[in-house]
């Protein structure tokens, strides 16, 4: 029962409470700034320089600027100072001076897009969006896909027109995203005028039927004013239109669903799936409502397993293995779930939960070698988060290997911050390592430890 409930509560998330390590963050604060960009400078200036970057690693805005006013002394004209000034000033949220500091970086680095970058983030942050948008547009030079950021811009510089336009040319383009959808219909709502807009999309489907863009964006209208049936029958208007559209069948599908035609939402699902047009988020969004879907309807399992096998054949899709792993967790298959963990961590190792997930299972299903040889991996990858050693710690002591267990354990608790939860587990563990070993003052002691602790936190 002890086990069961541990893997229970950690996948629950009970004992993730994390606050990473001074040294991990120090870490990939220094590697932000590369050496050369720093160009021919004197030691003095290297010290002060990465003395800013460790006070800035550890949030301490103010002395991190202190020593980067020491560097600006030494070397008044290099654009990096002021670039890595404005970063702590927009910390501060003083973003008057971060703008200051980011346009003297850009008079003395013009090309550079990650000044670029920072310069129309906290013109943003400042609500000046109208300089926003100019940096923005210089941006779109470096790369394209600034373009969407450019729409959400407008969008909060109430500029609907320019918003719709530049939504309109990357579906055009691209296909439509989730992300671009919802800001779509944040503009259809803050116009208020949907008579309009309705009037305005009809009179553009009458004079270019081929226009799928603006059957779709009368769909969204419809669908959010509650006039489903309008929406329904203006999908049917698009697919008369076009019999080949996919993009239509993002919306037919949940008609489907509401209307009670199973057979119908499935087809319409693995059109999407199938579809090159449509963005893996929206793909991702519908496979969660086919999950659903089967959950209540067991009966279509095996087109979900054809579907999810046609995905995984598409997509580079540790998401969906990940979404497909919970679900058969949920239904308590454990065996399933992890072998789509697992085969979602053959496609990527970045998503920290999908691999706490995957360690626990096999904890649970007594593979404790798979389970201590996939945590050390993974100290790698996360390299301060103490549910892995604290994982490591379980899996070793069920292969006997003490010692080690002892080591890992009491090394994964200089990582622990203020998670009284899991450091009764780190106790437990290292009290039943050293009973094993006949080390009974030691084991005593951590049980001890552990005991005082849960007094405290009931």
């Amino acid at each position: 029962m002890k086990k069961i409930f541990f893997i229970t509560a950690m996948l629950s998330g009970a004992l993730l409470t994390f606050q990473g390590s001074f040294a991990q963050e120090e870490e990939v604060v220094l590697e932000e700034v590369n050496q050369d960009d720093l160009g021919n400078v004197t030691d003095e200036f290297q010290e002060q320089f990465f003395e800013a970057l460790k006070q800035k690693g550890i949030e301490n805005y103010e002395k991190a600027l202190t020593a980067l006013e020491a560097c600006q002394k030494l070397e008044p004209e290099n654009p990096v100072v002021y670039f890595e000034m404005a970063r702590n000033y927009n910390e501060l949220e003083n973003y008057e001076e971060a703008i200051a500091n980011l346009e003297k970086a850009r008079e003395l680095a013009p090309e550079r897009e990650d000044v670029l970058n920072e310069l129309y983030k906290s013109y943003t942050r400042a609500k000046q969006y109208d300089s926003a948008i100019k940096s923005l547009v210089k941006l779109q030079e470096f790369d394209e896909d600034y373009k969407e950021k450019l729409a959400n811009i407008y969008l909060l510089n109430q500029q609907y027109d320019e918003a719709l336009q530049t939504i309109d040319e990357l579906d055009q383009k691209e296909g439509p995203s989730t992300y671009r959808n919802k800001l779509r219909r944040q503009i259809f709502a803050r116009t208020g005028d949907t008579a309009a807009q309705i009037e305005n999309l009809k009179e553009g489907i009458s004079n270019n039927p081929e226009n799928e863009q603006n059957y779709l964006n009368l769909i969204y209208i419809y669908s959010d004013q509650g006039e489903n049936e309008e929406a329904y029958n203006t999908a049917q208007e698009l697919l008369a239109a076009n019999p080949g559209s996919t993009l239509v069948h993002l919306a037919l599908y949940k008609f489907h669903l509401e209307r009670e035609e199973p057979e119908d939402a499935v087809n319409s699902m693995k059109i999407v799936f199938e579809s090159e047009e449509i963005d893996p988020e929206s793909k991702f969004k519908v496979l969660n409502d086919f999950l659903l879907f089967v959950d209540n309807n067991p009966e279509y399992e095996e087109d979900l397993m054809q579907v999810s096998k046609m995905l995984s054949e598409r997509e580079n899709a540790p998401k969906l293995y990940g979404q497909l792993g919970q679900y058969y967790l949920n239904r308590g298959q454990i065996e399933e779930a992890l072998n789509f963990f697992e085969a979602g961590l053959a496609e990527s190792t970045e998503d920290f939960q999908l691999v706490k997930n995957t360690i626990l299972l096999q904890i649970e299903l007594e593979k404790y070698k798979e389970a201590r040889d996939l945590s050390k991996e993974m100290m790698e990858v996360f390299p301060a988060q103490p549910v892995l050693f604290l994982l490591q710690g379980i899996a070793l002591n069920q292969l006997e290997e003490y010692r080690e267990a002892i080591e890992i354990l009491t090394f994964g608790l200089d990582y622990l911050i203020d998670n009284p939860k899991m450091e009764v587990d780190f106790y437990t563990q290292l009290s039943r390592a050293h009973g094993e070993l006949g080390e009974k003052e030691k084991s005593a002691e951590f049980s001890s430890k552990a005991e005082a602790l849960i007094k405290e936190t009931e």
